[in-house]
């Protein structure tokens, strides 16, 4: 099934990566500037309201438990001016009869001027914006991103520390399953701090983010003698590149003698995020904490700790009163971060809105591979959207052609973002496969008989047969 195309005017904000760096320094002016003139800043909250988006009206669409993701987009929406309507429940809306997500957002543009979504599986958002007629906003898809938490977790750094190239930032707990700690360690890569991991046991960064920050965002990963004790929590260290860059595909570079790991030793920022119960079968045996004794060493002295909350025992309500302690006000600087937003996206004068374009970069020099769902490869992501038996009918097997500098090419799922390094070429037409990898003809453009499969034994059950090298060479 074909989605039908949506107006170009549309401008969605998915992944933290669909925003520049500039256009992430216009949301933080805007929402710096509703505090200033709305703010109470006693207790860091917006007080007041304006009339900016009178007239507007954003549905949220929460298929998961929220508090302040949707509150605090409600009450954006309300404090500019504007309505809102909610869908906070799967079980008391259409989706309990079986709906689509693909059905559902197509009938709530027709009702709203926005929607900000929130769904168990990874790629949700990407496929709700196939089939969307106004802008769509990430509120969080499975285990995939959460950018406007994102937002939130940089704009406070920003707003204790002044800057954040070169800071020093912790992040802990479960990175493996938390969708805001990979939109949030591509954020603080692009910006230029050094990043220092402490995932709790066996729950690692995902090995396709681990991958994008040494790849594409020049992350130097440092070797843990060089910047900790051994018995040092910290399991890994990225040091990001001395110069500002955009998201780009360039080549990593070893850390030689000429980085400085001295500076490992004072922490700016420790983030620390809860066990995603919700995404796994086992409860973690092993968690760590973050406590008055965690945080008595001198490196932590000025430390400014975050968490994006709710907390269920991985951070100490006896550090509520310690003056490093901002996770609060972090929740508070939702409402004017999101306000910032929904004004560049749709409330403002048209000249004054973020670029209608897919994506604040440039749209990527990428050729997307673009077949039916029941043709080929499909994503390997098991809770990608694409494997959802109520939306698999509305979305189809689409990958980007992905090749990092000296790297054989991958394809990366459209939706959810997982790479695929190995899989077989075949060709439709002739109903034959040959060897893993891209064929150099398809460096421009993709035939319409290509076809990808997992392996060999998946394309044979398709009815394909392995190219011989006689005709290989004919």
């Amino acid at each position: 099934m074909s989605a039908p195309p949506p107006p170009p005017t549309i401008r969605h904000v998915i992944s933290i990566n669909d925003l520049t760096n500039g256009e992430i320094e216009r949301v933080f002016a805007l929402a710096d500037r509703y505090l200033d003139t709305l703010g109470d800043a006693a207790s860091h909250r917006i007080a007041a309201s304006t009339e900016k988006a009178s007239g507007r009206i954003l549905a949220s669409l929460f298929y998961e438990p929220s508090t302040r993701t949707r509150l605090s987009f409600e009450s954006a929406m309300l404090r500019l001016g504007g309505q809102i309507i909610t869908s906070a429940d799967p079980a008391t809306s259409s989706v309990a009869k079986g709906e689509s997500l693909a059905d559902t957002v197509r009938v709530v543009s027709s009702y709203a001027d926005a929607i900000v979504l929130r769904h168990p599986r990874d790629g949700a958002a990407r496929l709700a914006t196939e089939y969307a007629t106004v802008p769509v906003i990430n509120g969080g898809d499975g285990a995939h991103e959460h950018p406007t938490q994102t937002l939130c977790d940089i704009f406070t750094l920003r707003r204790e520390n002044k800057h954040l190239r070169n800071l020093n930032v912790v992040v802990s707990g479960d990175l493996k399953g938390s969708r805001t700690i990979h939109s949030f360690v591509y954020a603080l890569a692009r910006f230029g701090a050094n990043i220092m991991l402490m995932p709790a046991k066996d729950m690692g960064l995902p090995a396709n983010v681990d991958q994008r920050l040494r790849e594409e965002f020049n992350c130097q990963p440092v070797p843990k003698k060089r910047y900790e004790d051994k018995n040092s929590a910290i399991d890994a260290l990225y040091v990001t590149p001395d110069k500002p860059h955009q998201l780009s595909l360039i080549p990593s570079v070893d850390v030689d003698d000429t980085v400085d790991v001295k500076i490992r030793r004072k922490i700016d920022a420790v983030y620390v995020t809860r066990f995603q119960k919700e995404r796994w079968a086992n409860v973690a045996a092993e968690y760590p904490k973050i406590d008055a004794k965690f945080l008595k060493e001198a490196k932590y002295a000025e430390t400014s700790v975050l968490h994006p909350l709710p907390r269920v025992g991985e951070l100490d309500i006896a550090l509520d009163t310690d003056s490093r302690a901002l996770y609060f006000r972090q929740a508070a600087y939702g409402v004017p971060v999101r306000m910032a937003l929904i004004d560049l996206l749709l409330a403002g004068k048209a000249e004054e809105r973020l670029a209608a374009y897919a994506g604040g970069f440039a749209p990527p020099e990428r050729l997307l591979y673009d077949r039916p769902n029941d043709i080929g490869l499909a994503c390997a992501n098991p809770n990608c959207i694409v494997h959802d038996p109520q939306e698999r009918p509305y979305a189809r097997n689409k990958f980007w052609f992905v090749q990092p500098p000296g790297k054989a090419f991958r394809l990366r799922c459209f939706y959810c973002d997982e790479d695929i390094e190995t899989f077989v070429v075949a060709n439709a037409k002739r109903k034959e496969f040959h060897a893993p990898g891209l064929a150099d003809e398809m460096t421009r453009s993709v035939p319409a008989e290509t076809v990808f499969f997992a392996d060999a034994t998946a394309a044979r059950a398709a009815g394909y047969h392995q190219r011989t090298e006689r005709r290989q060479s004919a």
